[in-house]
């Protein structure tokens, strides 16, 4: 199993969703950082679960316990290696899968690469669970990029059929730091008791909704990214397909311009009253040619319903070769789209400090 990445920032993910404890070892950090725990918490906080109208009744505090790697709150230059202990599971919910394959999870393709060896609890390895471990380094990966003003922002672009407005082609300070503040990020607020009553709606059907996310990474100067397989894109998504229910990730307009003549998708240079040389429009969300273009670098990422839900559902005992139905148990969220928000910025975070770091 592949659960390394990076190369100048080089991240290491280990454990499952009921292993005593999940965790990361982050290498590439430079000495001398002094770490902002409150800003860490805050970041895992936002990701845990916690029982809300939008979580999963199960609960865990997250509390990152850093081994190794840091001195008196200051990085040391060695890797940090960090723990985060599961100390709410209900294995027993899980007793009946370990040949009945819930429908759209990884269950199957797990059971025939690692013959049947593979962690089904929770779903093992393949679980959102493993995200806490990537927030926990994103967060580290944002400290590290705000010291060069580049900073990290999303909100929820839509849930189900409610949609909020897009980024405008300038990201401005205050709505940055009211959607970093946010339980329920949207850049209209008006659409906050729609989107709850859909989600609501999902739990109550004992079903589930998913929706879009769009993030945003501004100060960004231009010139970073390289053409072909380095590319700002290419960077971005190979660690956003890493995340647990991720389906699709389009930058800019993405899929929107097919349907635009290049008058309309063309960014149009100017100079602005500073002399800084802008586009007009940010259609193709900051990178042309896998290179940064100095606006910010926009991206959506679509993230589909949650896969357990408690609808009797049509799927296959694979030891008696049988069809059958099944009724999950356990404890789900309906949407994970809020939690996912926080997991999104630092990936982000993670793979632009690929192109930044010292």
């Amino acid at each position: 199993m592949s659960a390394t990445w990076g190369n100048k920032l080089k991240i290491t993910i280990f454990g499952e969703s009921h292993s005593d404890a999940i965790g990361v070892v982050l290498d590439g950090v430079p000495a001398g950082v002094k770490l902002n725990f409150k800003e860490i918490r805050k970041q895992m906080t936002r990701r845990a679960p916690n029982g809300g109208e939008f979580s999963t009744p199960r609960k865990e505090a997250d509390n990152a316990e850093i081994l190794c790697g840091v001195l008196n709150g200051i990085t040391e230059g060695t890797p940090i290696c960090a723990v985060i202990k599961n100390t709410n599971t209900k294995s027993s919910d899980y007793s009946q899968l370990k040949d009945v394959m819930r429908p759209s999870h990884a269950d199957y393709g797990y059971r025939v690469k690692y013959n049947g060896f593979n962690d089904i609890r929770g779903g093992g390895a393949s679980s959102g669970r493993l995200t806490a471990a990537i927030v926990f380094a994103g967060a580290i990966a944002r400290q590290l990029l705000k010291k060069k003003h580049i900073n990290v922002v999303s909100h929820i672009l839509s849930v189900g059929p409610v949609k909020d407005e897009r980024f405008a082609t300038e990201i401005e300070k205050p709505l940055v730091e009211r959607l970093s503040g946010s339980v329920l990020p949207l850049i209209n607020k008006e659409k906050e008791d729609d989107i709850k009553e859909i989600i609501a709606c999902a739990r109550r059907d004992g079903d589930s909704v998913g929706g879009v996310i769009e993030c945003a990474v501004t100060g960004l100067k231009a010139g970073f990214g390289d053409p072909m397989f380095d590319s700002i894109e290419s960077t971005i998504s190979s660690l956003l397909f890493s995340v647990p229910a991720v389906k699709g990730v389009e930058f800019g307009c993405g899929y929107d311009m097919t349907a635009m003549r290049g008058s309309e998708a063309n960014d149009c240079w100017y100079y602005d009253r500073n002399g800084a040389l802008r586009t007009r429009t940010n259609n193709n969300g900051g990178v042309l040619g896998g290179i940064s273009t100095g606006m910010p670098v926009v991206f959506n990422v679509a993230i589909k319903p949650t896969a357990s839900i408690f609808k009797e559902q049509d799927t296959v005992n694979v030891a008696t070769h049988e069809n059958v139905t099944l009724s999950l148990k356990g404890r789900h969220d309906p949407c994970i789209v809020v939690r996912a928000l926080p997991v999104i910025e630092a990936v982000a975070a993670l793979a632009i400090y690929q192109f930044v770091g010292d």
